[in-house]
């Protein structure tokens, strides 16, 4: 689980602008950290189905606001995937 100071240097890493919490940047890389940490969760307990079926749904949510992103905006998308290492 991500903590919530954890969570604020993620914010503050990748917000466009001073108090911005909700910009897709921000979401794409708030989910993308809590994605990393369960996967090695993951990796520790690969029984734990529950914690599973929560990451695929973080990952789609993740997809679908790239998505939205590269419609939007396409440079703001490249310079997010090259900045967080997500492929595609």
């Amino acid at each position: 689980m991500i903590t919530k100071d954890q969570k604020t240097a993620v914010i503050a890493a990748n917000a466009t602008h001073e108090g911005d919490t909700g910009s897709p940047e921000v979401q794409v890389a708030i989910l993308t950290e809590r994605i990393r940490q369960l996967t090695e969760h993951l990796k520790q307990h690969p029984k734990d189905k529950h914690s599973r079926l929560g990451m695929y749904k973080m990952v789609g949510k993740r997809r679908r606001l790239l998505d939205y992103l590269m419609r939007k905006d396409i440079e703001r998308y490249r310079a997010l995937i090259a900045k967080l290492g997500i492929r595609k």
